[in-house]
């Protein structure tokens, strides 16, 4: 395992912590009816995003499913324009026309945030494509959860990187559950990482509640992405505290499930690692907490205090205008 240093470890801590605090902040504003339409929650699943954005660039490019802030904000979405998106401000990352579902950071190399079940998965192929037909050493990340390993389009994705040996790592963050639907009721394969193995891609399954075995894997595949040997497939095997949306009543699950599954609280976990190995003082740990904490209240107050979109703005951003040379009038 690649050595992880004192600066990583705080580094996930503090990033672990904002996306559990936005997302409890997020919950309650939506239970006030401040926040409209789907919300989907990361709890629980946020050492997924810190050990993934450890092992990258920031010029690698990620792109994932409808339950995006967690990723958006560890890809270098401010809480700010995260919370803005989510009131439907024009201050939001995508000018608070996407909402919760599709956030969106060209800047940040962040590409969705996609409604559609599945729909991601060949665009992420699409993005590492155009890597690496510019022979481009960038590589993209692609997320999508256990759903929708089981849609058509995912196979002939694999099909296609691996023929053409993209830049491109799929990433199945596998909850356990699609909406209330249990893994092994979906299908007969309960080991989604063995789906790759039909297209000899490198495939291998993930203990995605630990910062540590993520950060691994995605350097690996990183590594090999960028020497030009293609794709890998990772099964993050991860858990969510919280429903499918906000509107799901959990009747699929029992307590008791959900309560072993915090017993491996990926922040708890991590934090006893920083305190064991003296990387940090309980008073540097409180610090960091008070200043998200902070940064959290004044998301909030940014987003009330944004205006909304302008009437003029209906129109904007649907299509580009493209010259092309071989076009005449």
């Amino acid at each position: 395992m690649a050595k992880v240093t004192k600066d990583t470890y705080l580094q996930w801590y503090e990033l672990m912590v904002r996306i559990r605090r936005f997302e409890e902040r997020a919950g309650m504003l939506y239970s006030q009816q401040k926040i409209r339409g789907f919300c989907h929650l990361y709890i629980g699943q946020e050492a997924v995003a810190a050990g993934t954005i450890s092992a990258m660039r920031p010029d690698d490019r990620l792109i994932t499913a409808y339950r995006d802030h967690g990723l958006g904000i560890a890809k270098g979405i401010s809480c700010n324009a995260a919370m803005a998106e989510l009131y439907g401000k024009s201050t939001g990352c995508t000018k608070g026309k996407g909402g919760s579902m599709h956030f969106f950071s060209k800047e940040h190399n962040f590409y969705g945030g996609h409604g559609i079940v599945g729909a991601q998965i060949p665009l992420g192929a699409g993005i590492a494509f155009a890597d690496h037909y510019f022979n481009r050493d960038n590589v993209t990340i692609c997320f999508f959860g256990d759903g929708a390993a089981r849609q058509g389009a995912l196979h002939e994705t694999f099909n296609m990187a691996m023929t053409w040996k993209l830049p491109v790592i799929f990433a199945c963050e596998n909850n356990g559950y699609a909406m209330g639907t249990s893994v092994g009721r979906t299908s007969n394969v309960t080991k989604i990482s063995t789906l790759g193995e039909a297209y000899d891609m490198p495939s291998f399954s993930v203990d995605a509640m630990k910062c540590e075995t993520v950060h691994e894997a995605v350097l690996k595949a990183t590594a090999k992405a960028r020497k030009g040997e293609g794709p890998t497939f990772l099964e993050m095997c991860t858990y969510r505290y919280k429903g499918h949306s906000m509107s799901d009543p959990q009747k699929y699950r029992t307590k008791e499930e959900v309560e072993e599954y915090k017993k491996l609280d990926p922040i708890e976990t991590t934090l006893a690692v920083i305190l064991e190995k003296k990387y940090a003082t309980q008073k540097q740990i409180d610090q960091i907490n008070s200043k998200i904490d902070k940064e959290i209240d004044e998301c909030v107050r940014f987003a009330e205090e944004s205006p909304a979109p302008d009437d003029s703005e209906l129109y904007q951003d649907i299509y580009a205008e493209v010259d092309y040379p071989f076009m005449t009038e």
